[in-house]
């Protein structure tokens, strides 16, 4: 009983200081998103170069992530691997953050700012969210990342906050917010974490000595989930991306939806997906324990079809009222995958030594299909018309649940015990 209330404690405790370098780093990220492309406006008139511009971080991420995330994996210091990383990126990007709005004066100098920040925040990005599997077991992982999650999502509400109440009157001092948030978070962080003392350290640094073999690189990574004959992590990132898609195209293109379809406002049509993110962070921590207690696959692909017939549920009820409700149905199953599905990446990675970089390998799946997602469901609703647009989400969603359900398949037939 000690022995469980003690896990409990340690559990809860990395929970809290992940889920608030999380929340520093995404207040600045939810920020740049909102305001800086008004800055670029400034001096563009071109919608499609500012939204180039923007794409940037996105590009960086897909490369850099994965990337950082194995160097952590393979680093070893007194600190631990991740820790030593955050102490020197999270104050750089908190610099650079800082500096946007100086450097707004100048469309070169911006641009290098803006590059700058992207590059840096891109880099220990995955490093912090690799702290959670570190130290936190395998049946547990689900819960805490919900937390992470929410905390993800409180930021939204963070950054609408600033950009109503101070952009307007303290241009300048509302880039600083986020910032004093990104270093104070990192303080406290560094003040009570070591990760040389979590159990995946640990276990890496006694595998390594046995084995007498270094950390996988990114590459030798990838071919082994490409070459392996069970399919389960190749499909997994496959249905990341396809879902990726759909919950990228079910944001993206709402605003135009609502004025083409139900004859909204701009501003109107903007505000259709905001009770929607209320529902995700009141589903997150209970799908967490019911993918504990039933398996997160099966809870994943439940959820995923939910997304799907709230898609269906606002084609059908084609009314203001109608595509909210079925936004906020969408969002609770969605909660589902996205609390879920990096759990199960990390608990099918081969070795402790390797979390890091299938963090990065998650993000890469979902940063594409943030990419690929909007362009190809834009161009089925340019052959269909705007009115089928949330069916064309939900089919897209359901190739994903397809995917997740062949992933369980295998997983029953390999019968590995695996916490998934």
């Amino acid at each position: 009983m000690t022995t469980t209330s003690s896990t409990r404690a340690r559990t809860g405790r990395i929970t809290f200081f992940v889920a608030l370098a999380v929340f520093a780093q995404e207040s600045t990220w939810n920020l740049y998103d909102s305001q800086v492309p008004p800055l670029l406006r400034e001096h563009l008139g071109s919608a499609a170069l500012i939204g180039l511009l923007m794409g940037m971080d996105n590009v960086l991420g897909i490369f850099l992530q994965p990337w950082m995330g194995n160097r952590s994996d393979r680093t070893r210091t007194s600190w631990g691997r991740r820790i030593p990383y955050l102490v020197v990126g999270m104050p750089v990007a908190a610099l650079l953050f800082l500096l946007i709005p100086h450097a707004a004066a100048s469309l070169p100098l911006l641009i290098l700012t803006m590059f700058g920040y992207a590059l840096v925040a891109n880099s220990f990005k995955p490093i912090a969210e690799s702290l959670l599997p570190d130290f936190v077991p395998p049946e547990r992982r689900s819960r805490a990342n919900a937390v992470v999650k929410i905390a993800a999502s409180l930021t939204v509400l963070v950054a609408a906050l600033i950009s109503i109440f101070l952009i307007d009157t303290y241009p300048k001092l509302s880039f600083a917010i986020p910032a004093v948030l990104m270093v104070v978070s990192l303080v406290v962080l560094a003040a009570n974490v070591r990760d040389s003392r979590s159990p995946a350290y640990r276990s890496a640094v006694e595998e390594e000595r046995e084995q007498a073999a270094p950390t996988a690189r990114v590459r030798d990574t990838v071919l082994d989930i490409v070459r392996d004959r069970d399919r389960s992590r190749l499909l997994l990132i496959v249905a990341i991306l396809l879902f990726g898609g759909a919950w990228a195209a079910s944001r993206a293109l709402i605003t135009p939806y609502g004025m083409e379809v139900l004859g909204l406002s701009r501003g109107e049509a903007g505000g259709l997906a905001l009770p929607s993110g209320v529902a995700f962070i009141v589903a997150a921590y209970p799908v967490a324990r019911l993918a504990e207690r039933f398996g997160r696959l099966r809870v994943m692909a439940v959820g995923m079809t939910v997304f799907a017939a709230g898609m269906v549920l606002g084609t059908a009820v084609a009314t203001p009222a109608g595509v909210v409700t079925g936004l906020c149905v969408a969002s609770a199953g969605a909660s589902a995958f996205l609390v879920n599905a990096v759990v199960v990446l990390w608990n099918l990675a081969p070795s402790t030594r390797v979390v890091g970089t299938y963090t990065g390998l998650y993000t890469v799946g979902w940063v594409g299909g943030g990419f690929l997602g909007p362009a190809l469901i834009g161009g089925l609703v340019d052959l269909t018309g705007w009115p089928l647009l949330l069916l064309h989400v939900a089919a897209v969603a359901l190739l994903a649940v397809l995917a997740v359900a062949r992933v369980d398949v295998l997983q029953r037939r390999s019968a590995t015990g695996r916490a998934l």
